[in-house]
């Protein structure tokens, strides 16, 4: 791989291990702009070590390259932090392309996992879907005014309740949800539409 990625004339390998601890100590003085992992190595699995590095805050764009094309091995990878996913049998182009997409800031997978993919955004939509559902009207209209950044101070005062009783539903709403603050609250308010124009819970 390393040859094939210096035959593209657009890629240099900054360097290659197969120990982990070698792999640590590169990151941290190579600082490379991609990093290419197996899914699967003698001492422990990439996604293990992709999840380590990231704890210990090297977090340098990861692309998982392994002969699994089993959708919850992608799944796994991309939830602990991968850019991308990509399979051994992909032409040596796709490889070279997928690598500078990365680089840019793109999240890539094989040609051949994209329909996977899909199949793992429609259920996690369909998730969030059936989480929304269990809020009252009242907590989706105040989810609303979370993602515009209100405080309970303010929702309390434009929605004429008492602060208190924002704060309970503000309690209620993580615990459906399963957040543990505003701000997450925000971004799946913000996900699900919530709080724009013609787009908010009626009044209840």
């Amino acid at each position: 791989l390393a040859e094939l990625l210096e035959h593209s004339g657009t890629i240099s390998v900054a360097g290659i291990t197969g120990d982990v601890e070698e792999a640590r100590r590169m990151l941290r003085e190579i600082q490379p702009d991609v990093v290419i992992m197996d899914l699967h190595m003698p001492s422990v699995d990439g996604i293990t070590l992709l999840s380590q590095f990231h704890q210990e805050g090297l977090l340098f764009p990861t692309l998982i390259l392994t002969v699994s094309d089993d959708q919850g091995d992608m799944a796994n990878a991309l939830r602990a932090g991968a850019r991308g996913y990509l399979l051994k049998n992909m032409e040596p182009a796709e490889v070279v392309d997928a690598i500078q997409r990365a680089a840019r800031g793109e999240t890539v997978v094989a040609p051949t996992m994209t329909a996977k993919l899909v199949n793992l955004l429609d259920a996690k939509q369909g998730k969030k879907d059936s989480l929304i559902e269990q809020l009252t009207q009242r907590e989706q209209q105040i989810l609303g005014c979370l993602a515009k950044g209100e405080s309970n101070k303010v929702i309390a005062r434009n929605l004429g309740i008492s602060h208190d009783t924002v704060k309970l539903h503000v309690h209620n709403i993580f615990s459906k949800l399963n957040l543990t603050s505003r701000v997450a609250a925000a971004v799946f308010a913000v996900e699900q539409r919530l709080g724009q124009p013609g787009t908010g819970a009626s009044k209840s």
